[in-house]
């Protein structure tokens, strides 16, 4: 296993304590001078993946902001952390055919927006084979690394379990929208009783990719699970709804969204609104998020990128970020619940 304590090591120079010790590439640009120095240390990326897919090459460097030794541990990462696509062959069913990104590449774009600490998601495309995931995961260690691992309930062992929690392991996702699966409300109040059966004991997350219009399911089962849940993607809304005229409330759905954070039992990533919006700033989204962060900014929502945008490969997260700050109206603290302290609180991360 390549150890990554260099990398991360880079990482805590971001820090603002080190902001005025920092070395920056000429190339820098503003947005990233911008988003480091406003990005709390010690954030959280809470939503992010990595494959193994076929060929990788690392991202250039051009207009990176990056400490001196940077570029050289880079290099040797890139050269040495590579994971064999046969070892981790995509499932029979997936529903895409991403290119490979790995570990190094992730780190690398986390480091360049302020960013050490990382919450690796199993993507679909891999079904309930964590391997790619777990092997990233113990490279990154339990001091800057989580998982959410995806799994069946009827098959899963407790010593798997332990194992994972030991490594990292912090939730499971259930994820209906990316494989176009549909629920009726009784399936999906069992499967969600079953998967808060086996996590409960181990105080995990039950992260769910589902249709925004579920909550008003969700609001009735998520009080009996005795576990915290965590909505992806701003609760994914469908904003082509007729009835949408940017009032938050008239989506199907929202108003059962809000109940359930004001419960205090539930989370939501503020994450992938390119999945959401029709609009190329997101200004069809801004009242939702908005709402959300006035419901719940200070303890239920968190900041994620989706890194790396499957099926949107290419994508800046940068402007993104830029944009949730100003939905957070520059409000430094609460700017730091949703980066940092709501994440500490959701994945158990101990001072």
């Amino acid at each position: 296993m390549k150890d990554v304590s260099g990398i991360f090591q880079f990482m805590l120079d971001l820090s603002p304590s080190r902001k005025g010790q920092r070395q920056l590439s000429a190339g820098s640009n503003l947005l990233q001078r911008f988003l480091i120095n406003k990005i709390p240390s010690g954030s959280w990326d809470s939503h992010m993946h990595v494959v193994s897919a076929g060929s990788w090459e690392p991202i250039p460097l051009t207009n990176t902001v990056y400490h001196a030794d940077y570029m050289e541990t880079y290099t040797d990462m890139g050269c040495n952390f590579q994971i064999d696509p046969v070892k981790y062959p995509l499932a029979k069913g997936a529903l895409y055919n991403p290119k490979s990104h790995l570990l190094p590449e992730a780190i690398q774009i986390e480091a360049s927006v302020g960013i050490r600490n990382i919450v690796l998601v199993q993507p679909s495309i891999y079904e309930t084979d964590n391997s790619c995931l777990l092997e990233a995961l113990q490279a990154l260690g339990p001091r800057y690394g989580r998982a959410v691992v995806a799994f069946d309930y009827e098959t899963i062992d407790p010593s798997t379990l332990e194992t994972w929690h030991q490594w990292g392991v912090r939730g499971v996702r259930v994820n209906t929208q990316s494989i176009r699966k549909h629920m009726s409300d009784d399936e999906l109040a069992t499967t969600l009783r079953r998967y808060a059966d086996v996590i409960r004991p181990y105080n995990w997350v039950l992260q769910l990719y589902v249709p925004l219009a579920t909550a008003t399911v969700l609001e009735k089962i998520v009080p009996e699970l005795g576990v915290i849940v965590c909505l992806d993607h701003f609760g994914s809304p469908d904003l082509s709804e007729h009835s949408y005229n940017g009032d938050p409330y008239n989506l199907p759905g929202f108003r059962s969204l809000v109940n359930l954070l004001l419960q205090g039992n539930t989370y939501v990533k503020l994450s992938a609104p390119y999945r959401i919006s029709r609009d190329k700033e997101w200004k069809d989204l801004e009242p939702v998020a908005k709402e959300l962060l006035k419901v719940a900014g200070m303890h239920r929502t968190i900041f994620a990128s989706d890194w790396p945008h499957t099926r949107f490969e290419g994508l800046d997260i940068k402007p993104y970020m830029e944009t949730l700050l100003e939905w957070c109206g520059h409000d430094e603290v609460l700017i730091e619940r949703v980066f940092k302290g709501n994440a500490e609180t959701l994945w158990g991360i101990e001072p």
